[in-house]
């Protein structure tokens, strides 16, 4: 039996995870790393300590399958997507922190190149917005205040990549050094039309190109590895993926109008569109969900920022819970939301709105209410956001919504879940599978492999997971609805 060995490397933590072909997973270990802070806004990561991670949690999985190692086909990768890493060709040494999706230091020069008038010409060559959230302003904010990176960029001792292309690089021992498809897509120096990296945002972003991987498919080999002399023999590299898009594949979203929500600090949303790249207007990017031999899929993406960190708040700044397995059964102790709702603009508003100035807000508040309300507003928020881009992407993509899936420990939560579902007006699959991204990069693994031979065949298998279909009318949820564009016009 032909075993995929997963890693999924996210924001928080590195995890190995063990796959049979059939999908199942049969085994994990994981290991966390530092945030690192050096001030407000500014995030980074420690590269040498995740490469070393990625080896300790593959090394613990092996301690505990022992002779079953053998059996390991492959190595698949997921990772958190617009981290941006400088380290040496020669040694795969990190030259810099890993600068973080999250960080916000390159947001000065998205704002003078959008004065500038570029913000049209990098959507329509990227699908994305002109904003820090992607890499190339973290990395022309590294080598302008670096100019020894830039020319160990300019000369060829240095290269730059995402996470993805950092260690496919120090796994096959700096032989191979590429990137994904999908991960290029978000770092603003990749055109999804013509599938490669675009002269013309190197220059405007102060990136050689010669240093940037070369994109493959994600079902592609990537070269061969030990794994550090943890596997028993070299095994190749087959199936990498940016972590949502993997999560998106791995909910076998593969026809248009299937959607799916990734639950967590955040909530990313991926609606695929088909074959055509059609480019957004609003407030959700298009991505490149995946390509296929040759065949490119292409999705809308609404990226909402606080999910989860919703909940987290009222535990850590408010008190009004001692743990978020608390929330459920608060919310539920009361009818309804007595007319409360709250606007977790606590960083801004995501998608569809964009509106960095908007700040957070309870609206509803009146002496009736309680902390049961405000639970269940907060619980309420995360639907009604989703909501708010699954009907921009709707409109913008002109395909009607077919089923919603959702991943990520949230999806815990019966009452958000139903809510959801209430609120989208559509039926929603809650995935029982937590490793959504490991699972997707190995199914890409198993079909670059050949195991599985095709896209149908990778829709056979099982599925774990719960389902929800509307329960409120759809005059109920309007109204519910109606009180929250209310409270979210009172913030913006």
């Amino acid at each position: 039996m032909s075993l995929i060995l997963a890693l999924d490397q996210s924001t928080s933590a590195t995890k190995a995870v063990l796959f049979d072909h059939a999908g199942a997973l049969l085994d994990k270990a994981s290991l966390e790393h530092r945030q690192i802070y050096p001030q407000a806004g500014w995030v980074e990561h420690d590269a040498g300590e995740i490469w070393q991670n990625t080896l300790g949690a593959i090394r613990a999985l092996a301690a505990r399958q022992g002779d079953r190692f053998q059996e390991v086909a492959a190595v698949s990768l997921a990772n958190q997507r617009e981290t941006i890493v400088v380290f040496e060709r020669a040694t795969g040494r990190p030259l810099h922190h890993a600068i973080v999706w999250q960080d916000r230091r390159g947001a000065p020069l998205c704002q003078r190149l959008a004065t500038e008038g570029w913000e049209g010409a990098v959507r329509s060559k990227t699908g994305l917005r002109l904003d820090t959230y992607f890499s190339a302003s973290k990395l022309q904010w590294l080598l302008a205040g670096r100019p020894d990176l830039a020319r160990q960029l300019e000369d060829g001792r240095a290269v730059a990549g995402t996470m993805d292309a950092y260690l496919i690089h120090r796994l096959t021992g700096g032989r191979v050094f590429a990137t994904d498809f999908t991960n290029a897509s978000r770092t603003l120096l990749f055109d999804i039309h013509q599938l490669r990296w675009d002269p013309e945002l190197c220059r405007l972003f102060g990136v050689p190109v010669q240093a940037l991987p070369e994109p493959r498919e994600p079902f592609a080999c990537y070269g061969e590895t030990d794994a550090g002399g943890t596997l028993p023999r070299p095994v190749p590299i087959c199936g990498v993926f940016g972590d949502s898009q993997a999560s998106f594949f791995a909910q076998r979203c593969f026809q248009p109008g299937t959607a799916k929500a990734t639950f967590g600090t955040g909530t990313s949303v991926l609606f695929n569109i088909g074959r055509d790249c059609r480019l957004s207007s609003g407030g959700v990017v298009t991505a490149l969900a995946w390509v296929l031999r040759g065949q490119r899929i292409y999705a809308l993406e609404g990226l909402i920022n606080y999910s989860a960190a919703t909940l987290a708040w009222l535990k850590d700044q408010l008190g009004l819970i001692d743990d978020i397995a608390q929330a459920e059964p608060l919310a539920t102790a009361v009818p309804d939301n007595g007319g409360v709702y709250l606007v977790p603009a606590f960083a801004g508003l995501g998608a569809p709105y964009w509106s960095a100035d908007a700040r957070a807000a309870i609206v509803g508040l009146t002496a009736f209410s309680k902390r049961e309300h405000v639970v269940r507003a907060a619980l309420e928020s995360i639907a009604y956001q989703v909501r708010d881009v699954l009907d921009l992407m709707g409109t913008e993509a002109g395909v009607t919504l077919q089923a919603l899936h959702a991943d990520g420990g949230p999806t815990r939560n019966t009452f958000l879940m139903q809510f959801t579902a209430d609120v989208a007006g559509v039926e929603l699959r809650a995935s029982d599978v937590p490793e959504a991204s490991a699972l997707g990069a190995a199914m890409a693994g198993f079909l670059g492999l050949g195991v599985h031979p095709s896209l149908e065949s990778l829709s056979a298998l099982r599925r774990e997971g719960r389902t929800f279909k509307p329960q409120r009318a759809p005059a109920a949820v309007e109204r519910l609805r109606a009180g929250w564009l209310a409270a979210v016009k009172r913030v913006l």
